[in-house]
């Protein structure tokens, strides 16, 4: 929502808006993007389809505002200054994401929606962005610039493969093995 920062919003319209992005969120988590539609967001909210719509015309109105505030309250462990320790609470935390926080469902449908546009593309880039800036400031502050992409790429690849497509659990062994093999073993 875009309100000039004179004007007064009415707390009703706040209300509302804050009901039906948290519904939506829940409803894109739990059953992803297909599941999202108008009717069923205005039934769990408890507003009308009418004051859905007036609000929100697209359901990709409704993902994006959803995206926003999942990522918005998005948060990570924090940093400790211990390369190795740092990414295993990070990666630990990104597995559980993926697994009981159901991110690949986000994921997956800002890759099935990709030919959708602009406005896909930028959820797309904000989901991954949020995703990694804990791990991409942990690998900022001990590795070389040029080495901090490619790294973030393997470990992230690594747990989002070994969770969302084997299906298996990222366990402590699991992510100091991807982090020997990506970093380094420890000296």
């Amino acid at each position: 929502m875009q309100t000039d920062s004179s004007a007064v919003v009415d707390p009703r319209v706040l209300r509302t808006h804050r009901d039906v992005v948290r519904s939506t969120a829940e409803l894109l988590v739990a059953g992803g993007w297909d599941a999202v539609t108008h009717a069923e967001v205005a039934r769990r909210s408890g507003y009308s389809k009418a004051t859905v719509y007036a609000h929100w015309p697209t359901r990709l109105d409704l993902i994006r505002a959803s995206i926003e505030r999942i990522c918005d309250e998005a948060d990570h462990p924090p940093a400790t200054g211990d390369l190795r320790a740092d990414l295993r609470a990070a990666l630990s935390d990104f597995a559980n994401d993926l697994a009981e926080g159901r991110l690949d469902r986000l994921l997956a449908g800002v890759v099935e929606h990709a030919d959708d546009g602009q406005a896909v593309a930028d959820l797309r880039l904000r989901l991954y962005d949020t995703g990694t800036r804990g791990l991409r400031a942990i690998l900022t502050t001990h590795l070389a610039a040029a080495d901090v992409e490619p790294v973030l790429v393997l470990l992230t690849g690594g747990v989002l493969v070994h969770v969302s497509y084997a299906g298996a659990t990222a366990t402590p062994a699991f992510i100091d093995d991807l982090i020997d093999r990506v970093v380094g073993s420890p000296r």
